[in-house]
């Protein structure tokens, strides 16, 4: 946009020349054709077309002396690709017939330097504002692109973050576990003992209800701590280093792993899709000619998702089949009756197929935890 307000500027600063000179038809024409000019500098870009274009004007003004009158914007389109051996050659002619007219010549001469000198001037000005406004645009886009970048550092640290104190969580709890069964447990299984021995050897019978409630006591505190315990058990065990260590230890193909739920799982689907990957990898192992395979879990807000599939095809045809938990089709084998049973007790929905490849899917709704 300031780059045809200048050519404007220098185009209607021209036309102070009609003080001196007639308003004929050459003067139409030629900023009729100055004007298209700077119009075709202006859409294209290219230096060469730009170059090709003055010459060409220069060389008319050979048949139309008036056409100097509007060499300074047609100047400015040459200073744009710095071409300053055509405005050179273009001031010469200008001069050339400025001397050639019979009067007013020193006035029209210093007329065309200083709007030469000012078409010089403008573009200078514009260039530096352009370049200044595209090094401001580069920073501005430079600065968002590291500030999006330093907040997806800073996502990645929170998440792995969170993931180191859920792991140091579940460490502690199995650590909790650990302590109590081989602290507390002992010590209660070795009071039970007594309390039983002394009941054995007891000849009082005012004692007898005494020693009954207190072992009655100990078995139910021992019964409490030994559920306390098995719960914090459960509880420690860690979903994606447990599958992890699955798919690693799996030496028929290479397995690979997309995991994507929450922290808070509930321990009976941990345990679910523990024992479905173990049973679908042993399934692959044995029944598929599989080259790779791929286990995705994946949590959405109502429902938690497995995928286990790979590239293979089944070695027993028989075996093709379409399983749906709620439908009565059976499952053939041990091994997959066992995941629907599994799937269906969470109130899931599960689906086998072995036509292009092994595939099981299972869906496992949140609200019936």
């Amino acid at each position: 946009m300031n780059r045809i307000q200048d050519m404007g500027f220098l185009i209607l600063f021209s036309f102070f020349s009609l003080l001196y000179c007639k308003p004929d038809y050459g003067f139409v024409l030629a900023f009729l054709l100055c004007l298209c000019f700077c119009s075709i500098g202006y859409v294209t870009e290219s230096s060469r077309g730009h170059l090709a274009a003055g010459l060409i004007l220069i060389s008319f003004s050979l048949f139309l002396p008036r056409l100097c009158i509007f060499f300074p914007a047609v100047f400015y389109i040459f200073f744009m690709d710095h071409l300053y051996i055509p405005v050179s050659a273009g001031s010469i002619l200008c001069c050339y017939h400025i001397i050639s007219a019979d009067k007013n010549r020193m006035l029209f001469l210093m007329w065309i330097f200083l709007l030469t000198a000012l078409s010089f001037c403008l573009q200078r000005r514009t260039e530096i504002s352009e370049n200044l406004e595209q090094n401001l645009m580069k920073l501005r886009d430079d600065s968002t692109e590291k500030n999006l970048l330093l907040a997806e550092k800073n996502r990645m640290l929170v998440e792995k973050q969170n993931s180191e104190i859920y792991a140091a969580t579940l460490k502690e709890r199995n650590r909790i576990a650990r302590e109590i069964h081989d602290n507390v447990g002992h010590l209660l299984s070795r009071s039970i003992l007594l309390t039983g021995a002394a009941k054995t050897v007891n000849k009082e019978p005012a004692l007898d209800s005494v020693l009954e409630n207190l072992d009655q006591s100990l078995n139910q505190a021992m019964t409490s701590i030994r559920t306390s315990v098995h719960d914090l058990h459960d509880d420690s065990i860690n979903l994606k280093e447990a599958v992890t260590g699955v798919a690693s230890e799996f030496q028929f193909c290479p397995i690979t792993l997309d995991y994507d739920m929450g922290y808070e799982v509930p321990k009976e689907i941990k345990y679910c899709f523990i024992s479905i990957i173990k049973e679908s990898l042993s399934n692959i192992s044995r029944h598929s000619s599989a080259t790779e395979g791929h286990i995705t879990l994946r949590e959405h807000p109502a429902l938690y998702q497995l995928c286990v599939e790979d590239n293979g095809k089944t070695s027993d045809p028989s075996n093709k089949m379409n399983v749906h938990v709620s439908s009565d089709s059976r499952s053939r084998g041990i091994g997959l009756s066992n995941i629907k049973d599994r799937v269906e007790s969470l109130k899931g929905t599960l689906q086998i197929t072995a036509d292009n490849g092994f595939r099981l899917f299972i869906t496992i709704p949140k609200e019936q935890e």
